[in-house]
């Protein structure tokens, strides 16, 4: 297991990498701002989202490979949450927000986000699938990309992400342990900590 789960934060790791390099560009303050900008976001976007189902996949890797051979040769993040989803119904991340503690000796309580501050499964794929329609070059004779929409939309859609995975549980199969999984300040490494059932 402890394999599969430093798999996992490495996906965390390069996940955050490509947020950061996001995070270097102006795409929203800048009029000069060239459409490439825009669609250069959303691969990293989509990038993005394909790790996050590769997280999934290797958390319950043990599993899932039971029920499929060719796991190895998946892409398409679409279709591999819908099937995991069979395998696991609890193998999307859950978002999770800490809160100072009131009880004598806990540091901090932790509760489930509402469903409108992160991206859900439906959300997922919408946003994916936006952002491979724009890697694609206009057909002169048919609807033309609108790039405001993606600029509009884009900060809200790394939002969503960054409250998905900013502090979030992730659920083995048969397995009662809590893994918490924080990706930490700018600097710091994604982290994991383990909490046993008591």
């Amino acid at each position: 297991m402890t394999n599969d789960l430093d798999k996992y934060l490495n996906l965390l790791s390069e996940i955050k990498g490509r947020t950061i390099v996001i995070g270097n560009l102006d795409i929203q303050g800048s009029k000069r701002v060239h459409d490439v900008h825009i669609e250069f976001v959303c691969l990293q976007i989509r990038k993005i989202l394909e790790l996050i189902a590769f997280g999934s996949l290797v958390s319950n890797i043990k599993i899932y490979s039971k029920e499929y051979e060719k796991f190895s040769k998946f892409w398409n993040a679409e279709l591999m949450l819908k099937d995991m989803g069979k395998i696991n119904i609890n193998f999307y991340q859950k978002p999770l927000v800490q809160k100072k503690s009131e009880i004598e000796g806990v540091e901090n309580d932790l509760s489930s986000l509402s469903e409108d501050k992160y991206l859900t499964i439906n959300e997922f794929v919408k946003v994916y699938n936006k952002c491979g329609a724009i890697l694609h070059s206009d057909n002169p004779y048919g609807s033309q990309i609108d790039y405001i929409y993606y600029r509009r939309n884009i900060p809200i859609w790394l939002e969503k992400i960054r409250m998905l995975l900013n502090t979030h549980e992730i659920q083995l199969i048969d397995d009662d342990t809590l893994y918490l999984m924080q990706m930490g300040s700018r600097k710091q490494s994604p982290s994991c900590t383990r909490f046993e059932k008591v």
